[in-house]
């Protein structure tokens, strides 16, 4: 059996802190896309005309898209081996446009012994997202179930016919 990939709760220390590789440029159709799949009729996110006569002067990226992303940014470092038990403290201290590409970094805040899972621990971390010029554009705190090592499903492997 080869080791999973991505973290296991035994691989988180407190005061560790995590900087996410990938980022992740927002593009007018992701955005688009996501307000209207989400059935979220602002017209700040969809709607160019409407959206320059406000503040921003452009549309803002749906909030819940950033969210999304920033999350996704670290799910192969902090989360691919469990499950999310909450959220908190979602904040978002800057905007962000079309084109802006987002970056992640997590600092894991506290672990612990799941008392109802013997096989997983409980992590607690907070991860900042940002933009390409280091503008912190969303922070946010989280719960996360993670599988002790020994304890990941494992993932089928393929059968190889030669």
């Amino acid at each position: 059996m080869t080791a999973p990939a991505g973290r296991c709760f035994e691989d988180f220390e407190k005061g560790m802190v995590i900087q996410h590789e990938l980022g992740r440029t927002i593009n007018t159709a992701d955005n688009t896309w996501f307000t209207l799949i989400t059935n979220n009729t602002n017209p700040i996110h969809f709607d160019r005309y409407y959206a320059a006569q406000t503040e921003f002067g452009q549309p803002l990226v749906n909030s819940t898209l950033t969210l999304a992303i920033i999350v996704g940014l670290t799910v192969s470092d902090v989360s691919k081996n469990g499950v999310n038990l909450g959220w908190k403290e979602i904040n978002i201290p800057a905007p962000v446009f079309e084109g802006d590409t987002v970056y992640a970094q997590t600092e894991i805040l506290g672990t612990r012994e799941s008392k109802s899972r013997p096989n997983m621990g409980i992590v607690n971390i907070k991860t900042i997202g940002f933009k390409q010029d280091g503008t912190v554009i969303m922070t946010l705190e989280r719960t996360i179930l993670v599988y002790k090592r020994g304890h990941v499903p494992e993932l089928p492997k393929p059968i190889i016919k030669e």
